[in-house]
Protein backbone atom coordinates (compact mmCIF):
# COMPACT_ATOMS: atom_id res chain seq x y z
CA UNK A 1 0.00 0.00 0.00
CA UNK A 2 1.43 3.31 -1.00
CA UNK A 3 1.99 6.11 1.45
CA UNK A 4 -0.17 8.90 1.60
CA UNK A 5 2.67 11.17 2.50
CA UNK A 6 4.64 10.51 -0.04
CA UNK A 7 1.95 11.97 -2.67
CA UNK A 8 1.46 15.33 -0.31
CA UNK A 9 3.18 18.70 -0.80
CA UNK A 10 5.44 20.28 1.59
CA UNK A 11 6.43 23.59 1.40
CA UNK A 12 8.82 25.53 3.61
CA UNK A 13 8.62 29.31 4.05
CA UNK A 14 11.85 30.42 4.42
CA UNK A 15 13.73 34.00 3.53
CA UNK A 16 16.72 33.73 1.44
CA UNK A 17 19.12 35.21 4.50
CA UNK A 18 17.81 32.26 6.89
CA UNK A 19 20.15 29.60 5.92
CA UNK A 20 21.20 28.82 9.37
CA UNK A 21 17.01 27.82 10.15
CA UNK A 22 16.96 26.32 6.50
CA UNK A 23 19.93 24.23 7.10
CA UNK A 24 18.21 23.11 10.69
CA UNK A 25 14.82 22.56 8.83
CA UNK A 26 16.17 20.75 6.30
CA UNK A 27 17.81 18.64 8.57
CA UNK A 28 14.94 18.04 10.65
CA UNK A 29 12.54 16.59 7.40
CA UNK A 30 15.27 14.59 6.54
CA UNK A 31 14.87 13.04 9.64
CA UNK A 32 11.57 12.42 9.54
CA UNK A 33 12.28 11.04 5.82
CA UNK A 34 10.08 13.82 4.46
CA UNK A 35 10.49 15.29 0.64
CA UNK A 36 9.90 19.27 0.63
CA UNK A 37 10.20 21.91 -1.39
CA UNK A 38 11.49 25.82 -0.39
CA UNK A 39 9.68 28.54 -0.46
CA UNK A 40 11.56 31.74 -0.84
CA UNK A 41 9.79 34.14 1.38
CA UNK A 42 8.82 37.56 1.10
CA UNK A 43 10.74 39.90 2.59
CA UNK A 44 8.60 42.54 4.17
CA UNK A 45 11.77 44.62 4.89
CA UNK A 46 12.55 45.30 1.78
CA UNK A 47 9.33 44.55 0.08
CA UNK A 48 7.08 46.73 2.14
CA UNK A 49 6.76 49.80 0.17
CA UNK A 50 5.54 46.99 -2.88
CA UNK A 51 3.02 45.44 -0.26
CA UNK A 52 1.67 48.62 1.27
CA UNK A 53 -1.01 48.99 -0.72
CA UNK A 54 -2.63 45.52 -0.06
CA UNK A 55 -2.50 46.50 3.71
CA UNK A 56 -4.89 48.61 6.18
CA UNK A 57 -2.31 49.59 8.68
CA UNK A 58 -5.02 51.37 10.63
CA UNK A 59 -7.29 48.39 10.87
CA UNK A 60 -4.06 46.68 11.56
CA UNK A 61 -3.59 48.71 14.73
CA UNK A 62 -7.48 48.71 15.50
CA UNK A 63 -7.54 44.35 15.18
CA UNK A 64 -3.96 43.44 16.68
CA UNK A 65 -3.05 46.21 19.30
CA UNK A 66 -0.08 47.08 18.35
CA UNK A 67 1.80 49.01 14.91
CA UNK A 68 2.07 47.25 12.16
CA UNK A 69 5.89 45.81 11.87
CA UNK A 70 6.96 45.22 7.93
CA UNK A 71 7.73 41.90 9.01
CA UNK A 72 3.93 40.67 9.38
CA UNK A 73 3.68 42.17 6.50
CA UNK A 74 6.05 39.64 4.68
CA UNK A 75 5.08 36.60 6.78
CA UNK A 76 1.06 37.49 5.28
CA UNK A 77 2.09 37.24 2.22
CA UNK A 78 4.42 34.85 2.19
CA UNK A 79 1.62 32.15 3.54
CA UNK A 80 -0.82 33.29 0.87
CA UNK A 81 2.31 32.64 -1.64
CA UNK A 82 2.40 29.24 -0.34
CA UNK A 83 -1.72 28.97 -1.35
CA UNK A 84 -1.29 30.02 -4.66
CA UNK A 85 1.28 27.67 -4.78
CA UNK A 86 -0.73 25.00 -3.47
CA UNK A 87 -4.20 25.93 -6.01
CA UNK A 88 -1.41 25.91 -9.16
CA UNK A 89 -0.13 22.85 -8.17
CA UNK A 90 -4.05 21.02 -8.21
CA UNK A 91 -2.91 18.77 -5.24
CA UNK A 92 -6.21 17.88 -2.68
CA UNK A 93 -4.11 19.35 0.50
CA UNK A 94 -0.72 20.81 1.88
CA UNK A 95 1.57 20.85 4.35
CA UNK A 96 2.79 24.44 5.25
CA UNK A 97 5.84 24.98 7.39
CA UNK A 98 7.72 28.28 8.56
CA UNK A 99 11.33 27.52 9.12
CA UNK A 100 11.80 27.48 12.89
CA UNK A 101 9.67 24.46 13.64
CA UNK A 102 11.22 21.28 15.83
CA UNK A 103 9.70 18.26 14.85
CA UNK A 104 8.62 15.41 17.11
CA UNK A 105 9.49 11.97 17.47
CA UNK A 106 5.96 11.13 16.50
CA UNK A 107 5.54 13.82 13.90
CA UNK A 108 5.44 11.50 10.81
CA UNK A 109 2.77 9.56 12.23
CA UNK A 110 0.46 12.07 13.26
CA UNK A 111 1.15 13.49 9.61
CA UNK A 112 -0.34 10.37 8.22
CA UNK A 113 -3.23 10.17 10.50
CA UNK A 114 -4.52 13.65 10.16
CA UNK A 115 -4.44 13.04 6.19
CA UNK A 116 -6.37 9.99 7.13
CA UNK A 117 -8.82 12.28 8.96
CA UNK A 118 -8.51 14.84 6.00
CA UNK A 119 -12.75 14.91 5.71
CA UNK A 120 -12.84 15.84 9.59
CA UNK A 121 -10.91 19.13 8.64
CA UNK A 122 -9.95 22.07 6.75
CA UNK A 123 -7.35 23.47 8.29
CA UNK A 124 -5.20 21.47 10.87
CA UNK A 125 -2.83 22.93 12.94
CA UNK A 126 0.25 20.82 14.50
CA UNK A 127 1.30 23.13 16.15
CA UNK A 128 0.50 26.27 17.81
CA UNK A 129 1.51 30.11 20.22
CA UNK A 130 -1.81 29.56 21.49
CA UNK A 131 -4.44 26.89 21.69
CA UNK A 132 -7.49 28.16 24.26
CA UNK A 133 -10.52 26.30 25.47
CA UNK A 134 -10.19 23.44 23.02
CA UNK A 135 -13.36 21.61 22.52
CA UNK A 136 -12.91 17.72 21.19
CA UNK A 137 -13.98 16.89 18.02
CA UNK A 138 -13.13 13.43 17.83
CA UNK A 139 -9.92 10.96 18.65
CA UNK A 140 -7.65 9.99 15.79
CA UNK A 141 -5.47 7.32 17.28
CA UNK A 142 -3.48 8.55 19.99
CA UNK A 143 -4.47 12.12 19.18
CA UNK A 144 -7.43 14.46 20.28
CA UNK A 145 -9.08 16.58 17.10
CA UNK A 146 -9.89 19.88 18.99
CA UNK A 147 -11.80 22.59 18.01
CA UNK A 148 -11.44 26.09 20.14
CA UNK A 149 -13.64 28.53 21.71
CA UNK A 150 -10.39 30.87 22.53
CA UNK A 151 -7.55 31.79 20.45
CA UNK A 152 -5.70 29.16 17.83
CA UNK A 153 -2.67 31.24 16.71
CA UNK A 154 0.67 30.40 15.22
CA UNK A 155 1.56 29.23 11.47
CA UNK A 156 4.04 26.66 11.61
CA UNK A 157 3.16 23.80 10.57
CA UNK A 158 -0.42 23.12 9.29
CA UNK A 159 -2.14 20.99 6.68
CA UNK A 160 -5.04 22.91 4.62
CA UNK A 161 -6.90 21.55 2.11
CA UNK A 162 -6.74 23.20 -1.67
CA UNK A 163 -10.21 24.30 -1.80
CA UNK A 164 -9.83 26.02 1.46
CA UNK A 165 -6.97 28.38 0.27
CA UNK A 166 -9.00 29.12 -2.80
CA UNK A 167 -11.82 29.92 -1.13
CA UNK A 168 -9.55 32.36 1.75
CA UNK A 169 -7.55 34.05 -1.03
CA UNK A 170 -10.46 35.89 -2.06
CA UNK A 171 -10.74 37.85 1.16
CA UNK A 172 -7.69 38.00 2.47
CA UNK A 173 -6.47 41.52 1.24
CA UNK A 174 -6.20 43.89 2.25
CA UNK A 175 -4.47 42.43 5.22
CA UNK A 176 -6.06 43.70 8.54
CA UNK A 177 -4.69 41.44 10.70
CA UNK A 178 -1.39 39.06 10.90
CA UNK A 179 -1.89 35.73 9.14
CA UNK A 180 -2.32 33.52 11.63
CA UNK A 181 -5.29 35.74 13.47
CA UNK A 182 -6.98 36.02 10.35
CA UNK A 183 -6.99 32.07 9.69
CA UNK A 184 -8.03 32.23 13.37
CA UNK A 185 -11.28 34.08 12.12
CA UNK A 186 -13.25 30.17 10.75
CA UNK A 187 -16.02 31.95 11.97
CA UNK A 188 -15.89 34.57 9.42
CA UNK A 189 -14.37 32.63 6.43
CA UNK A 190 -16.89 29.60 7.40
CA UNK A 191 -14.05 26.78 7.28
CA UNK A 192 -13.04 24.19 9.87
CA UNK A 193 -10.00 24.89 12.43
CA UNK A 194 -8.78 22.55 14.40
CA UNK A 195 -5.96 21.15 16.25
CA UNK A 196 -4.17 18.12 16.68
CA UNK A 197 -3.05 17.35 20.22
CA UNK A 198 -0.76 16.55 21.51
CA UNK A 199 0.88 18.71 19.16
CA UNK A 200 3.40 16.73 17.23
CA UNK A 201 5.76 19.81 16.94
CA UNK A 202 6.68 22.97 18.00
CA UNK A 203 8.05 26.53 17.50
CA UNK A 204 11.67 27.85 18.36
CA UNK A 205 13.37 30.30 17.25
CA UNK A 206 15.85 31.27 20.25
CA UNK A 207 14.18 34.42 20.79
CA UNK A 208 15.20 35.70 17.84
CA UNK A 209 12.36 36.10 15.66
CA UNK A 210 12.42 37.55 12.36
CA UNK A 211 9.34 38.76 12.20
CA UNK A 212 9.35 41.14 15.74
CA UNK A 213 12.98 41.04 16.30
CA UNK A 214 14.94 39.90 19.51
CA UNK A 215 12.77 38.93 22.03
CA UNK A 216 10.07 40.86 20.82
CA UNK A 217 12.12 43.89 20.92
CA UNK A 218 10.52 45.64 17.66
CA UNK A 219 6.63 45.58 19.41
CA UNK A 220 5.02 48.87 19.53
CA UNK A 221 1.67 48.82 21.36
CA UNK A 222 -0.36 51.98 21.58
CA UNK A 223 -1.24 53.57 24.89
CA UNK A 224 -3.59 51.41 26.68
CA UNK A 225 -6.60 53.95 26.11
CA UNK A 226 -6.01 53.82 22.34
CA UNK A 227 -6.13 49.90 22.58
CA UNK A 228 -9.81 49.70 23.45
CA UNK A 229 -11.11 48.58 20.43
CA UNK A 230 -8.67 45.27 20.55
CA UNK A 231 -10.04 44.71 23.79
CA UNK A 232 -13.69 44.59 22.78
CA UNK A 233 -12.65 42.73 19.38
CA UNK A 234 -11.17 40.40 21.62
CA UNK A 235 -13.77 39.51 23.34
CA UNK A 236 -16.45 39.61 20.84
CA UNK A 237 -14.59 37.11 19.21
CA UNK A 238 -15.07 34.55 21.70
CA UNK A 239 -18.55 35.01 21.54
CA UNK A 240 -18.71 34.40 17.42
CA UNK A 241 -16.02 31.74 18.07
CA UNK A 242 -18.86 29.98 19.75
CA UNK A 243 -21.63 30.91 18.40
CA UNK A 244 -20.69 29.43 15.07
CA UNK A 245 -19.24 26.33 16.66
CA UNK A 246 -22.66 25.65 18.28
CA UNK A 247 -24.36 26.09 15.03
CA UNK A 248 -22.66 23.25 13.73
CA UNK A 249 -22.90 21.10 16.91
CA UNK A 250 -18.66 21.63 17.71
CA UNK A 251 -19.83 23.19 21.24
CA UNK A 252 -20.24 19.70 22.97
CA UNK A 253 -17.06 17.67 23.42
CA UNK A 254 -17.44 14.54 21.68
CA UNK A 255 -15.39 11.64 22.50
CA UNK A 256 -15.77 9.58 19.38
CA UNK A 257 -13.47 7.52 17.11
CA UNK A 258 -13.22 9.41 13.49
CA UNK A 259 -13.43 7.58 10.63
CA UNK A 260 -10.68 7.62 8.53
Amino acid sequence: MSDPIDALKIWVINLERATERMARMDAGLRAQGLRYERISGIDGRSEFQRLLPKVDPVAYERNMGQSLLPGKVGCYFSHLLAWQRLIASGAEMALILEDDVVFHADFREALTLAIAAKAHWDLLRLNRIRAKLPICQGRIGPYVLNAYIGPCTGNGAYLIHRETARRMLGTMVPQTRAADHEINRFFVHDFRLRGLEPFPSHIEDFGDSQITGLHHADVRKPPAFRRLPYYRLKAANYMRRSWWMLRRGEIWPSGKVLET
